[in-house]
């Protein structure tokens, strides 16, 4: 009977429930509450994230005729390079003490573009001139003694014939004059010698004037006053090798690597059509020059060189160039440029069963559904309608853009 008195205090009534607040009347404004904030949550969620920007690459729709050739039978990309070009170094060791070019800089053949401290070779030029003059000298009072020393023994011949002096006497005076021809002739080399001394210390000292080879452009400059060159390496690196880079504009052809299972379509001599990244509408003539006879065997490519057949200060080494072989001119079609836009093949993407892309406009991304060309031009694809030449199209759009998207494209880095 104890325990169940017991257990009867512990037992809490009713109206206790209620007073404490534990009644089921409140129940429902507690749950109520929590999915009012799970609500407010998820709205503000989707504000922040529906509303913000999305950070998407973009390219430029460009128009086919600035990429497509009629009668093109294989397009290849390549480089514009520079057949003829030099980096202007010293021929001797030196100090620079004045550096007369600048990128950009138009020099002509045998044009001044560095000296070098020259005290030493100019000390050495004047050394071998000294020397040079004395070994004259010496050529001279030689001469001098081979005439006297002639007359001194034509008069003892004389004498001797008529028996006034010993045939030795005649004999000793003839002797002389060979001994001292032989003294002069060896001045004479000696003299030689001089000279050609004096002319290695001058080109030396010519040396500390450096020329431009031939005419062209300076592309880089890669030394200053006060800098030590060398025409050899040197450990370190306080030493330069090089003082600038000169380029001949006028030998800048355009190398292209071609698939070597397509290489057979390209022949020495065949027109070309090129249109470089930098200026897509203007196409520019051009033709095979060689096919070089080496393969690549990692890239499986094999080297073009393609001759371009108007030169323009537009064009410089590296600029990348799309080329278009082309078949004869007079075997060519008169057919008329595909209409429409050129877009990444990477723009064009599926969305609920459709080609579409999407077009940047304002600050916000347009779904466009498109129906592709089946012809393509390399890594581009026409689209016939549904975007216009000069449209932003979005590169690889990402699973959350969608029509009305706000986009945003990366900021370019400050130079």
């Amino acid at each position: 009977m104890a325990n169940a008195d017991l257990l009867k205090e512990l037992r809490i009534e009713k109206h206790q429930r209620e007073e404490h607040g534990h009644g089921p009347g409140r129940w429902p404004w507690i749950v109520g509450g929590v999915l009012l904030v799970l609500v407010l949550v998820g709205l503000g969620g989707w504000l922040l994230t529906g509303h913000r920007a999305l950070e998407v690459q973009t390219a430029t729709a460009q128009s086919p005729a600035a990429n497509a050739a009629a009668g093109a039978v294989l397009q290849a990309t390549g480089y514009v390079t520079a057949r003829r070009q030099a980096t202007v170094s010293a021929q001797i060791t030196g100090t620079l003490t004045q550096v007369l070019i600048e990128e950009g800089d138009h020099v002509k053949q045998g044009q001044i573009v560095a000296r070098l401290d020259d005290s030493q070779y100019k000390a050495a030029l004047e050394a071998a001139r000294t020397q040079a003059d004395a070994a004259h000298a010496l050529v001279a009072q030689y001469q001098a003694q081979v005439t006297q020393n002639s007359r001194d023994a034509v008069r003892m011949e004389a004498l001797a014939d008529r028996g006034l002096v010993a045939r030795q006497v005649a004999e000793q005076a003839r002797t002389l004059v060979d001994s001292t021809r032989a003294q002069l002739l060896s001045q004479q080399r000696n003299a030689a010698s001089a000279e050609a001394q004096v002319v290695e210390a001058r080109v030396n000292y010519d040396y500390c004037v450096i020329r431009a080879p031939f005419d062209g452009v300076i592309t880089t400059k890669d030394a200053q006053i006060g800098e030590i060159v060398s025409p050899f390496s040197a450990g370190g690196g306080f030493t330069r090798t090089g003082i600038g880079t000169v380029v001949d504009m006028d030998s800048l052809e355009v190398d292209v690597d071609v698939n070597e299972a397509y290489i057979g379509r390209v022949k020495p001599g065949m027109p070309a059509d090129t249109v470089l990244d930098a200026y897509p509408d203007w196409k520019i003539p051009a033709h095979v020059i060689a096919i070089v006879p080496a393969a690549d065997r990692g890239k499986a490519t094999v080297k073009v060189r393609v001759a371009l057949e108007h030169k323009d200060a537009r064009i410089v080494p590296d600029m990348g160039v799309r080329v278009s072989f082309l078949e004869s001119k007079q075997a060519q079609p008169s057919a008329q440029a595909p209409q429409g836009a050129l877009v990444p093949s990477s723009a064009v993407v599926q969305r609920d069963g459709h080609a579409v892309v999407f077009v940047v406009s304002g600050g916000t991304a347009q779904q466009r559904t498109v129906a592709p060309a089946a012809s393509n031009q390399g890594d581009l694809r026409l689209l016939p309608a549904g975007v216009q030449v000069g449209d932003t199209v979005v590169v690889s759009p990402p699973e959350a853009l969608k029509d009305g998207s706000r986009v945003a494209m990366p900021a370019k880095p400050k130079e």
